[in-house]
């Protein structure tokens, strides 16, 4: 839960240990069975557009074919849960990096809010995160 310090508020955040992946299927493609089968981390996102997949890189079975698969990502947690009248959380943590041009990929849930960043870029992530007044745990 964020803490109010100065009129801004700070966040714990929790860098979680998997390896994740953002796959594209097809438009009209079923949803495929080894999505439910174990995992950790999965999140699925359907429109008129495309079926989005974000899981555990280990998981994805390469027999499969999609249309696109971007691996390498890692997901910071905010720490929750988060109430729905909160203003600005992803703002407050997206800020330090876009100015420092790491890109994210956001996800919400009920509870809280993740932001992926590229494996590459995840000590600058931390380190800018920190400066920012963020607890990150790892």
């Amino acid at each position: 839960m964020p803490s109010q310090i100065k009129g801004e508020f700070t966040m714990n955040l929790t860098v979680l240990p998997e390896e994740l992946s953002v796959v594209r299927c097809a438009v009209g493609a079923v949803l495929p069975e080894w999505v439910f089968q174990g995992g950790s981390f999965w999140n699925i996102m359907k429109t008129s557009d495309e079926l989005s997949i974000v899981c555990e890189t280990s998981r994805i079975p390469t027999a499969e074919t999609y249309v696109k698969i971007e691996s390498g990502f890692r997901a910071i947690k905010v720490e929750g849960p988060l109430d729905f009248a909160l203003t600005g959380i992803l703002s407050k943590l997206i800020r330090p990096l876009a100015d420092d041009a790491i890109s994210i990929f956001a996800l919400s849930t009920y509870d809280t809010d993740y932001i992926l960043v590229k494996e590459v870029t995840l000590a600058r992530t931390i380190e800018l995160l920190k400066a920012d007044g963020h607890l990150i745990f790892e």
